[in-house]
């Protein structure tokens, strides 16, 4: 495929981009590096962590929380350094190997965290922060080569498919490890009624266990067609001059941000709305076992559901962001989220929108009341709303930054995206203490998503 590169018209300077081939094994990145995210992090190992490691579950969510704070405040504090050694360098995969090894690495120690061993506790929490690090690194110099992969038109598409691939993967994995390897310690048996494959032993609870293992192997294989069919940046220069160059680059376009109004708008806008929206998935579950009795089942369920509205959101926006622009879908997600969350503060066990309701009965079928039903509609669309707005907001960020540095300001978004992660969870809890009321906390995020609106406003793409 051959097209005039946008920085190049004026020259008359053909680009070619790379074939379908490559394009296709970039894409699975996002498949490869998934599974981390979903089974560590979300569904499997933290909460077996909590549970079965540590002394009891209000340590091990103290303790988890820990770790992960350490770890994005690394993540937040490096992202723009290393992106602007690698612009200076050139190359992005010697990078993403890096990175990939100590996520790989990393989750394979996860296997050792047996029920009730405090001892293994700082290893296991050292092992997390680790590959925390590793996915979210390698993602960053992932994006970076976005650029080089699809033309300009086209960039909106690349970003919404590989979220929505990556979606799916997680998906995909969670089923396998719920489905085929970890099993009730009392029955025996895995959420399909099936004994755990391998011989996965249930009592040591090997097969949640094993969350890391597969974590570690599933990168490997699915991230090898990227080493192997997508081209990499040129090599530029030695490391140590990439280092001093580097450094210097970052300098000036901090200072410079300040005079590139819609830049700095839009970084701080997804400063923003990032801090609510992961402060929704991460509150959701919660919010929903308090107001209805959820348990691991429901919730779980609840989990795969919004994941899929996901993948069809990112899909779609993918392409509404080619058609109409980054930031009008960006714009678009945060009125379906902030309309979302305000319906959902009018949903009760036994009213919905102030209509009363049956309230779920125990005993009865999966989600068979009224209330339960209008919280998945909602969360749904939830789910639908995050993965175009996390999809086209890399996409603007490619539209906004200077080619030349785009891995240097993929780490600036990065900083922005977990700089100030801690807030929203902290204003929850604050307020949710203070009022006793879940309704009162979760409200909090409706000012997170008008603020990242209004400052999305003064954004020109």
């Amino acid at each position: 495929m051959t097209t005039i590169a946008p920085d190049a018209r004026m020259a008359g300077v053909a680009r070619t981009y790379p074939p379908r081939a490559a394009v296709v094994s970039w894409i699975f990145f996002d498949w490869a590096a998934q599974p981390y995210f979903t089974l560590i992090t979300t569904f499997v190992f933290a909460p077996y962590f909590a549970t079965a490691i540590a002394p009891n579950p209000a340590a091990g969510q103290s303790l988890w929380g820990f770790a992960m704070a350490a770890a994005g405040l690394a993540i937040a504090l490096l992202s723009p350094v290393l992106g602007a050694i690698a612009d200076a360098s050139g190359r992005r995969k010697p990078w993403i190997a890096g990175f990939g090894t100590v996520l790989v690495l990393a989750s394979c120690t996860l296997w050792i965290g047996k029920p009730g061993d405090h001892a293994v506790i700082p290893l296991v929490l050292t092992a997390v922060a680790l590959a925390s690090v590793g996915a979210e690194f390698a993602t960053l110099f992932n994006n970076a080569m976005m650029p080089t992969l699809v033309p300009p038109e086209r960039i909106g598409r690349l970003s919404g498919t590989g979220w929505a691939t990556g979606y799916i993967g997680g998906i995909v994995s969670l089923i396998i490890v719920l489905g085929l390897l970890a099993a009730n310690p009392e029955t025996g048996r895995t959420l399909l009624g099936v004994t755990p494959l391998f011989g996965l032993d249930p009592l040591t609870r090997q097969g949640d266990r094993a969350a890391g293992p597969l974590t570690a192997l599933w990168f490997i294989i699915f991230v090898t067609p990227m080493f192997l069919f997508t081209p990499d940046y040129p090599a530029k220069r030695p490391l140590g001059e990439a280092l001093r160059e580097g450094l210097s680059e970052l300098k000036q376009s901090i200072n410079s941000l300040p005079r590139q109004k819609s830049l700095a708008a839009f970084l701080l806008a997804n400063m923003i709305y990032t801090d609510g929206l992961v402060s929704l998935f991460a509150f959701g579950g919660i919010y929903a076992a308090g107001t209805f009795g959820w348990h691991t089942i429901q919730i779980g369920t609840f989990g795969i559901m919004l994941a899929i509205a996901g993948a069809l959101g990112a899909w779609f926006g993918g392409k509404l962001d080619d058609r109409l622009g980054p930031k009008r879908v960006i714009a678009g997600s945060l009125l379906v989220l902030l309309l979302s969350v305000a319906a959902i503060l009018l949903v009760d066990k036994d009213s919905v929108l102030f209509v009363k309701t049956a309230p779920p009965q125990a005993g009865a079928a999966l989600f068979s009341s009224t209330a339960e039903r209008a919280y998945l509609v909602l969360g749904c669309l939830i789910g639908a709303a995050g993965g175009p707005l996390q999809a086209a907001s890399r996409t603007l960020l490619i539209h906004l930054a200077p080619k030349d540095r785009i891995a240097q300001y993929f780490g600036l978004f990065a900083l922005t995206g977990k700089v100030t992660s801690f807030i929203g969870p902290l204003l929850i809890g604050l307020v949710t203490a203070l009022t006793a009321s879940q309704k009162a906390g979760m409200a909090v995020l409706v000012v997170f998503f008008v603020a990242g609106l209004g400052l999305l406003v003064r954004v020109r793409d």
